[in-house]
């Protein structure tokens, strides 16, 4: 059985350094995802549909990843990438200090072999087994963000700001200016891991 690294292929998107801010190039992806927004008066941690999407997106990636490992002709086996999120406002900006209006999209790198007729066998056995309305929202796409700045955040999400600061700072230095969504890549479990070791890659399309 063929086994595929995702996050060994992908490094230098998924392994960035927390001592300095790294320009790369983020080619068209292959996603799960979900569009959605935090309801008034809660947070990401306490949103129902936030929670509902992360149950869809994880529960679709691994049924996806088991129809690619157990199918008779060419299986592949492979890990399930980490949980992505786009953050925004209604005010299509970023930021930390607006207590309300945050809309996300959340979202998981899926292999190329992947098809969507696999996507929508997976879709059907995970409704099933799991019923969920978020399920209902689910895509399945290629996703692109070109030029990138991007770091990685060590410490609570709270915490951010300074983190994000470094990658303005450096923007203004060297002649970008951010455009999009701001991204953020949770490469560790809250439920799991101390605030202070959380690593958090935080991702932003720029354009000169």
């Amino acid at each position: 059985m063929d086994k595929l690294d995702l996050r060994k292929q992908y490094k230098h998107l998924y392994q960035p350094s927390a001592n300095k801010v790294q320009v790369v190039d983020v080619p068209a992806l292959q996603f799960t995802l979900i569009d959605g927004e935090i309801e008034p008066g809660a947070s990401p941690g306490t949103s129902i549909a936030f929670k509902q999407a992360m149950e869809a997106v994880y529960g679709i990636s691994y049924s996806l990843k088991f129809m690619s490992k157990l199918r008779k002709e060419n299986p592949i086996d492979y890990g399930v990438m980490a949980l992505e999120a786009l953050w925004w406002t209604e005010t299509g900006e970023f930021d930390l200090t607006q207590p309300a209006g945050w809309k996300w999209t959340a979202m998981m790198m899926q292999p190329d072999h992947l098809t969507i007729d696999i996507y929508q066998e997976a879709l059907a056995q995970v409704r099933k087994k799991r019923p969920n309305p978020a399920l209902d929202l689910l895509r399945f796409e290629s996703f692109s963000e070109g030029l990138c700045l991007q770091i990685m955040h060590i410490g609570p999400y709270r915490t951010e700001g300074v983190t994000i600061a470094k990658m303005d700072a450096f923007a203004a230095e060297n002649g970008y200016r951010m455009r999009g969504k701001h991204h953020e890549i949770y490469l560790g479990n809250p439920m799991l891991a101390a605030e202070d070791k959380l690593k958090t890659i935080l991702r932003h399309p720029v354009a000169r």
